[in-house]
């Protein structure tokens, strides 16, 4: 199978290729930092060779677990968020059929929850599962990370209700912490199988481990072939060349915005990667938005978007960059029927797939945006399978670490995101925080 592919034919003349290849000697040192683990953040590095280090006895294990689940249980609740969400959602959503929830299942199907603090969303996954078999996938590494928490206690309660604590108990499964924390704790009084989330991953690149794994291997997914793409794009991003493509996005989208360009769009024309854009905007947000530094990651779903988007892209301020991913192959085939009275004016498209109409809005689209003063980056992917997933992921990963040395950030904290927690806590008179409630308080009045 052919490979992924980058081109950046479209980003010149907004950025030169001199201005990118002046960024050689601090993407080779990123690059580097990974590699010997010297950089910022080298504590969390643990995702860099997990795609060629992986233990086949934990995978037959997560397979093993999830085909219970799947042969057990009508629903399986994934609750987690952030990385513990949106990874397993992104390889979800772009493998399996978009109107599944509508057919016959032939499996456990796989809901989320945690995600969000939404109390009809929340009532509404109740009601589904009420009367149902299921069982619940809880990812965290803490086990008091606020939004999974509750979705948990809501719905460990209801099904040791529903089912009996027996049944319970063999159809929770925790990844979490190897050793500490509450849900580690509980998991051990209350018998769940679990499965580590490394103390050296971050969550935003926890895809290829257990966080991701068993939620995708629940969905009938051949997770095997997931992390052996992600295993040739490691092979294939160890050293410091533009045949490296992880090192060639990140040399490409930092010289675009040394020239201004600080917003960068991910554009896809199928709308089975929406959710893989959700993960890579959690990936680059919240790797490189620091010290008020980085590039702030949107997205579209083209061409959609482009009834609503579009305008603001080709017309609006020049600020921005496009990295739009193509999928080469689609897995069926649907051609557009003639008709003989043809009122719509769509006889001169009869007999052409769909795709090779969304093929010409793409470039239609990418022409008239280079055009339009907006650069584009062009990633295409032979096809969605969870092998190009796996790809994919890993690419993204490993220029965003790349990219974090060389706008000299440290790619693996995330400082910010603790802000609102403490005002939370403080709003909502958590123990422990008392001189913050009085605080904000004050604030408010």
């Amino acid at each position: 199978m052919n490979s992924m592919q980058l081109n950046i034919k479209n980003v010149a003349p907004f950025a030169t290729k001199e201005q990118i290849d002046a960024l050689d000697s601090a993407a080779a040192a990123g690059l580097e930092k990974l590699e010997k683990g010297t950089g910022a953040g080298n504590d969390f590095l643990g995702w860099l060779h997990l795609p060629s280090s992986v233990d086949e006895a934990l995978i037959a294990d997560i397979e093993n677990t999830a085909r219970t689940l799947r042969e057990d249980c009508e629903y399986v609740v994934a609750i987690g968020i952030g990385g513990s969400y949106l990874g397993a959602k992104a390889v979800i959503s772009a493998l399996t059929d978009s109107f599944a929830d509508l057919k016959p299942a032939t499996g456990a199907r796989v809901v989320f929850a945690g995600q969000n603090i939404g109390e009809d969303y929340t009532n509404e996954l109740v009601a589904l599962l009420k009367g149902k078999k299921f069982g619940i996938i809880v990812i965290s590494k803490s086990g008091t990370t606020t939004e999974p928490a509750i979705a948990f206690r809501i719905l460990k309660e209801m099904l040791e209700k529903q089912e009996g604590k027996d049944y319970a108990a063999k159809h929770i499964v925790a990844v979490t912490d190897a050793a500490r924390g509450a849900l580690r704790k509980l998991a051990t009084e209350e018998g769940y199988a679990t499965y580590v989330i490394p103390d050296n991953v971050g969550g935003r690149f926890s895809v290829l481990t257990p966080v991701g794994l068993l939620p995708i291997a629940v969905a009938g997914l051949d997770i095997r072939a997931l992390l052996a793409g992600a295993k040739a794009m490691e092979e294939a991003t160890a050293k410091a060349c533009d045949c490296n493509l992880s090192y060639l996005y990140a040399k490409t989208r930092n010289a675009l915005y040394k020239q201004g360009k600080k917003i960068e769009i991910l554009v896809n024309y199928n709308p089975k990667l929406h959710f893989l854009a959700e993960w890579w905007k959690q990936l680059y947000g919240e790797s490189e938005g620091k010290d008020n530094l980085g590039i702030f990651p949107a997205a579209v779903d083209n061409s959609t978007d482009l009834h609503s988007m579009g305008q603001w892209i080709q017309e609006g301020e020049r600020s921005i960059f496009e990295t739009v991913i193509s999928v080469a192959k689609q897995q069926t085939e649907v051609v557009i029927p003639t008709d003989e009275a043809n009122l719509d004016g769509l006889n001169y498209i009869a007999g052409k797939r769909i795709d090779e109409v969304n093929k010409m809005a793409e470039l239609g689209t990418v022409l008239a945006h280079v055009d339009g003063g907006v650069p584009n980056i062009h990633i295409t992917l032979p096809e969605l399978s969870e092998r190009c997933l796996g790809e994919i992921i890993y690419f993204f990963e490993k220029a965003c670490g790349i990219s974090g040395y060389i706008l000299d950030v440290n790619p693996f904290n995330q400082p910010g995101v603790e802000a609102y927690k403490k005002n939370m806590f403080a709003l909502l008179n958590k123990p422990g925080y008392e001189e913050e409630s009085k605080a904000i308080q004050e604030k408010l009045k």
